[in-house]
């Protein structure tokens, strides 16, 4: 039995918003749209469904996603603005959104100049004494349970001395879903403060701050998330207001 063609309009607007998406990453191994509609619905302006996937994706603060998930039903647009390569949606839509970090991927981008700087010339009172600290090293362990594992070696300059912390917290939503805070649960070393570990913290927050995995058109809000062994589950709510185009 013969196969049908495939279908060239579906193609073709999933292809431009591949091109956009791309157009706005510093990297992507992978970037897959799929948009379902027929020649029916799109003289309506009604687009069946989106699904956005990407791999290996590059974003802001030198961030690697390992693999990205956005997926809608029912989508309004503005049919004859699509004929010409902009996909202009007339009113937002609801999506649903599933990000994977993995351990190794938050470990480099916790290694990235930006994040070493914000590390470095840390001003504060240890033992009654002021100092000034140098965070060498820090690293996140993912064990699972929802669990995070943080350990830092840091440089007191006044007295020359290296010494190293660790401390484990579980993470939380906060800041009406943009970011993820950490909650203590436990912390041992040496010359520690919950100053000092609070300041790792808050950059390891920072850089899980769902702002950084926006594009134009498309933000997310926290929904939900697994800390699982290796690797970190980011569930969210999406609206989708513009689906980047060329």
């Amino acid at each position: 039995m013969a196969q049908n063609p495939p279908d060239l309009g579906n193609q073709a607007l999933s292809k431009v918003v591949e091109i956009g998406i791309a157009t706005q990453l510093d990297h992507s191994e992978q970037i897959d749209v799929d948009i379902r509609t027929n020649p029916g619905n799109f003289i309506q302006g009604k687009v069946d469904s989106v699904e956005i996937s990407g791999k290996g994706l590059v974003v802001k603060q030198d961030l690697r996603v390992e693999t990205i998930t956005i997926s809608t039903d029912e989508v309004s647009i503005n049919p004859l603005s699509a004929v010409f390569g902009n996909i202009e949606l007339t009113h937002p839509t609801d999506a649903e959104a599933r990000i994977v970090l993995t351990e190794a991927d938050i470990n480099h981008a916790f290694c990235c100049d930006y994040v070493q700087t914000k590390l470095r010339g840390l001003k504060m009172d240890m033992d009654g004494h002021p100092v000034t600290i140098d965070v060498q090293q820090a690293t996140l362990d993912l064990p699972g349970q929802n669990k995070f594992v943080i350990a830092a070696t840091f440089l007191m300059r006044e007295q020359n001395e290296v010494k190293s912390f660790s401390a484990t917290a579980i993470p939380q939503i906060h800041e009406n879903g943009n970011r993820i805070s950490l909650e203590i649960l436990a912390a041992e070393g040496q010359g520690l403060t919950l100053k000092l570990i609070m300041v790792i913290f808050e950059q390891l927050s920072a850089l899980l701050d769902l702002r950084n995995f926006d594009f134009p058109g498309i933000t997310l809000q926290l929904d939900r998330l697994e800390a699982q062994q290796g690797r970190l589950v980011i569930h969210a709510k999406t609206q989708i207001a513009q689906l980047p185009s060329i």
